[in-house]
């Protein structure tokens, strides 16, 4: 597609697009919804690196301000049938929770930003520790633990 057929579809200007294209502008993240949607394929596809292992995995920076360590990264991405749930969790020093499997086709993201988690998928602990995060099928046995001397913070996505 031509730079003019996207702008026309997109209601992007032209000189915008090529800004975009060569790296030189800082676009908004509507202006990206805006060209996804033109090109028919999902925001985070737009944005994803091309030789990713992991299509779920995105963390990719999809803004930043002029403001040095003003961002939005994207990290992760799930398809759902229904909703998604946002949790905001506190583990305390010694606190686990144990997790029953969900329904088939639904997944967690976990974002981790105070202290460490330990994930249990079954037998295998997973340590998350702050500034990091994992996506699972979470119609497994899980479970959630603090391991460590400060309570773990962490954001909890459920994909249904």
């Amino acid at each position: 597609m031509s730079q003019t057929a996207l702008a026309e579809k997109s209601g992007v200007s032209r000189r915008m697009l090529v800004a975009i294209e060569a790296g030189e502008k800082n676009v908004s993240l509507t202006t990206l919804d805006r060209v996804a949607e033109a090109l028919d394929v999902a925001f985070s596809d737009l944005i994803q690196a091309p030789d990713a292992r992991d299509p779920s995995r995105i963390n990719e920076v999809a803004w930043a301000g002029t403001i040095p360590g003003s961002k939005a990264v994207l990290l992760s991405k799930a398809t759902a049938t229904r909703e998604v749930e946002q949790w905001e969790w506190c583990l305390q020093p010694g606190e686990v929770y144990p997790s029953q499997p969900d329904a088939e086709g639904w997944s967690e993201q976990i974002y981790v930003f105070a202290g460490c988690l330990t994930l249990m998928l079954g037998d295998t602990p997973l340590e998350i520790g702050a500034g990091e995060f994992f996506m699972f099928a979470s119609d497994q046995p899980h479970s959630y633990r603090n391991d460590g001397p400060v309570a773990a913070r962490f954001v909890r996505n459920v994909v249904i």
